[in-house]
């Protein structure tokens, strides 16, 4: 949501944009522009990476405010009939609950299972553990990409009841949209959130340090792909440094990311394939500039749609879950690990 009262015009937020090439002044007109309704050129220059709320001092959050207004004059970034595709296919998944031991908490895959790793749960990270995918747990945060706030808000309710159906004091979540779900628009909705929920970073962390002695360090330097949506929780960025650390994989200090990540456009290359492909040769030129032997995702999306391109450029492409499994000896250092096996 976006705050009128905690933002002074600073222009901070478009002048740091990486899509954008604003003068402070410029950026000053912009914000201005927005919080009168109007036609600003953000709206159409905006590819929905969500950095502008990270980048505002005051917490104002103008993301928000591009995302309303996008609903608002009907500026959508997919093309006509993108939208219903993607509600009609993820709400046909088939739900599914493997219960495991009633102390544990759940592990929500939602509907993500065709871009996730093969046998990602078969970890011994997640033993025990009740694991629930299907379209009961499917959070619509992709709409958030879209200029369709309405769709994310309007099931928001129903997405929590169906988490709270579980009766687990604790959840899990994989996918960050839906942890930022879950911690961030639902409470902003006005809904309340009747269980903790642990972000998978969080609880593979916690894992790790009870079980260090099985850990062998991987001595890899790693690029990481930040997900857009992780905007919305910075706060836990220093769970993924302790992370990387504990199992021996060197973040590169490289010049797009943290707040300088760079989206993965995997949208964008679909409405502006120029466009979109420069973004991603940026961000792929820029993990082999500074060393990295692999880019390693925690959005199942960025991985799906990226791996094959980083596998082209000569980076393996790993996804967070098996980075650690690759800790524990469970997996080799590799791309499609499971095929080297």
């Amino acid at each position: 949501m976006f705050k009128y009262d905690q933002c002074n015009d600073c222009g901070d937020c478009f002048v740091q944009c990486q899509y954008a090439d604003f003068t402070r002044e410029k950026a000053v007109q912009e914000i201005q522009s927005l919080k009168r309704g109007e036609n600003a050129a953000i709206l159409k220059q905006c590819i929905t990476c969500m950095a502008c709320n990270e980048y505002c001092p005051t917490g104002a959050n103008p993301y928000d405010l591009i995302l309303q207004l996008h609903e608002e004059k009907k500026i959508h970034f997919v093309e006509p009939g993108v939208a219903e595709f993607i509600e009609e296919t993820l709400t046909s998944v088939p739900n599914d609950i493997i219960q495991g031991d009633p102390d544990k908490p759940a592990l929500n895959l939602c509907v993500m299972g065709h871009a996730y790793p093969p046998n990602m749960t078969e970890s011994k990270m997640f033993a025990g553990l009740t694991l629930v995918r299907g379209s009961d747990y499917f959070s619509r945060a992709v709409f958030l990409h879209t200029g369709m706030e309405g769709k994310v808000r309007t099931h928001t309710q129903e997405y929590i009841d169906n988490l709270t159906k579980l009766n687990k004091q604790e959840i899990i979540f994989v996918h960050d949209d839906c942890y930022t779900m879950v911690v961030r628009k639902a409470p902003e909705y006005g809904i309340t959130v009747p269980f903790k929920a642990v972000h998978i970073i969080e609880y593979m962390l916690g894992y790790l340090k009870e079980h260090n002695s099985f850990i062998i360090k991987l001595n890899r330097r790693i690029a990481y792909q930040r997900p857009c949506i992780s905007r919305y929780t910075p706060e836990k960025e220093p769970y993924v440094d302790e992370l990387f650390e504990i199992i021996g994989a060197e973040r590169v200090a490289r010049k797009h990311d943290r707040k300088n990540a760079l989206c993965c456009a995997f949208g964008l290359r679909e409405t502006d394939p120029e466009r979109g492909s420069q973004i991603l040769k940026k961000n792929l030129d820029d993990a082999l500039d500074y060393g990295a032997e692999a880019m390693v995702f925690l959005c199942p999306g960025c991985y799906w749609l990226t791996s094959e391109v980083c596998e082209e450029r000569g980076l393996a492409a790993i996804f967070i879950t098996d980075l650690c499994r690759m800790a524990l000896s469970e997996l080799p250092f590799s791309s499609r690990p499971w095929e080297a096996a």
